[in-house]
């Protein structure tokens, strides 16, 4: 399969395009800036805000994944993000897009979702408001096949294991590694469970 993985150089895109890699996916890893990757991985300067690139990069892949998020940098509008997926939803065609979501969006309890919630740590909550835009921008479209992976709300690197559990709009756990987060991503990608919708993931 052909995988494009846009944010490659960043933390959750590099084991991602490292574990589509090691199942012997032919991947493509996209950033602005070019790091070191792991072997196997086919650098190309690409930004999620290039539609022309983007556009390309659909036509060329089956399946896209964005590991961008919502920008950090001071003056940066964070939610400028939603506006990269909704441009990426109206180029990808045929290819499948797999946006790697924040943990914020999920529930606490009907209709609260976490970053709704007092204890919610304020340093991250703009940048959960802004992934769950996005995650409301896919659910109101019906141009691209999209799924959206939430990780448990601590996510730390760590060794694979390949044990997790899975779940739609709840967390079903407190935390989970990268490298098992990008185990059930491509276990996604594989093998399709959550077609147009978001699901999370937590340690096993």
């Amino acid at each position: 399969m052909k995988i494009a993985v846009f944010g490659a150089t960043g933390r959750a895109g590099k084991v991602i395009a490292a574990e589509a890699a090691r199942r012997g996916h032919d991947v493509t890893a996209l950033s602005r800036h070019e790091a070191e990757l792991p072997a196997g991985l086919v650098w190309q300067r690409g930004d999620l805000a290039d539609a022309e690139t983007v556009a390309r990069v659909a036509k060329e892949h089956d399946v896209i994944v964005t590991a961008n998020g919502p920008s950090r940098v001071p003056g940066e509008d964070p939610f400028a993000f939603a506006s990269l997926i909704e441009g990426l939803s109206n180029v990808a065609g045929s290819a499948r897009i797999v946006v790697v979501g924040g943990a914020g969006s999920l529930e606490a309890a009907p209709g609260v979702r976490l970053v709704d919630t007092p204890e919610f740590p304020e340093e991250y909550k703009q940048e959960a408001l802004a992934t769950a835009a996005a995650l409301e921008y896919l659910r109101s479209q019906s141009l691209a096949d999209w799924t959206y992976l939430s990780p448990a709300p601590v996510f730390p690197a760590g060794e694979p294991t390949g044990s997790y559990v899975v779940g739609t709009d709840n967390p079903v756990g407190t935390s989970i590694s990268g490298e098992d987060f990008a185990i059930a991503l491509i276990d996604e990608i594989e093998n399709p469970q959550h077609r147009n919708t978001r699901f999370t993931v937590a340690a096993g």
